[in-house]
């Protein structure tokens, strides 16, 4: 099987690349991982070239415009990225028959539900970014709207961390930097670990063998259980640093808890991103590999523990 993986340098294209790296199948996979430097998705002409010339069995498009706050100004880069690039991988798999799996995110909602959101409460995204990403989801369902073949799994997801630039990292070298920190306390979510992210759709995606599985299309929400705000995050990062020995000159009771009103940003955030993951958990129990409903047990503060005791270990901290 030929499968065609956009994002080669982000945190999630990282992510797939460790773990395609650490999994045996039974069958040859032929995996080509494409980076900015391969091809431009803000140039559609360039995306259906490399499309047509590798013909992939399997997208995985986890390369995305993430620079939310400069999306405000950089609207038609965010939406060339996000939106247009999206559409065009779409279209192709329509026409041929592949999969698609995609990456989307709870910047497509407002925040102002009161519980959990559900794959089919109404998009209402405030920021650019958010905008962008909800065209993307739009363009994918609409080039699947009318087609007998392919199949699309379009995966929402928030907080993301893994190799590269995040929150955590940030809030680690802030930390070694200053006695205090202030980090807001009234946006609710659930931090996602990149590798959790890509071993959960590959369990939605293939079997055991490696093998494209049906699936309904549709969205999924692709979260781990729990739920936290950027404060507590903050302050479990700081604990588990502490207790991998890395000097820090915060502690955890200097991590102050504000308000989002207190730290403005151009792009508004979504005050609430928790969103229900039944449809998938429900949807990979359906193939029967009881082994995969495993990644469902640990809860998010467990992933987060580990990536940070990772880095105090390689030292990266």
């Amino acid at each position: 099987m030929n499968i065609l993986i956009f994002g080669q340098d982000g945190q999630l294209g990282k992510a797939f690349q460790a773990l395609f790296a650490s999994t045996t199948f039974h069958q040859d996979l032929q995996i080509q991982f494409v980076g900015r430097s391969d091809c431009d998705l803000s140039q559609v002409e360039k995306v259906d070239a490399l499309l047509n010339t590798t013909k992939p069995d399997l997208i995985i498009n986890a390369a995305a415009y993430t620079a939310v706050d400069k999306a405000q100004t950089e609207v038609e880069l965010a939406n060339a990225i996000n939106a247009r690039a999206p559409e065009a991988i779409a279209q192709y798999a329509a026409a041929h028959g592949a999969t698609v799996l995609h990456f989307s995110t709870d910047y497509v909602f407002d925040g102002s539900k009161a519980g959990y959101y559900f794959e089919n409460d109404v998009r209402n995204p405030m920021s650019e970014y958010g905008k962008s990403k909800a065209a993307g989801e739009v363009a994918i369902e609409k080039a699947f709207s009318d087609s007998t073949q392919g199949q699309y799994a379009i995966f929402r997801t928030s907080w993301v961390y893994g190799a590269g630039g995040n929150f955590i990292r940030t809030i680690l070298r802030l930390a070694k930097e200053r006695e205090e920190l202030k980090v807001i306390q009234d946006q609710l979510g659930v931090p996602t670990s990149a590798d959790w992210l890509a071993s959960v759709s590959l369990d939605l995606a293939l079997d055991s063998k490696g093998q494209l599985r049906k699936f309904e299309s549709g969205i999924y929400h692709a979260v781990p259980p729990g739920e936290s705000n950027w404060h507590d995050l903050a302050c479990l990062v700081v604990e588990s640093a502490l207790e991998a020995d890395v000097s820090l000159k915060a502690s955890l009771g200097s991590i102050k808890p504000i308000k989002a009103v207190e730290y403005p940003l151009p792009a508004p955030r979504p005050m609430n991103s928790r969103m229900a993951t039944d449809k998938l958990r429900q949807a990979i129990a359906a193939s029967g590999d009881v082994s995969k409903l495993q990644r469902w047990n640990k809860p998010w503060s467990d992933d987060v523990r580990a990536y940070v005791q990772q880095l105090a270990k390689d030292g990266l901290l």
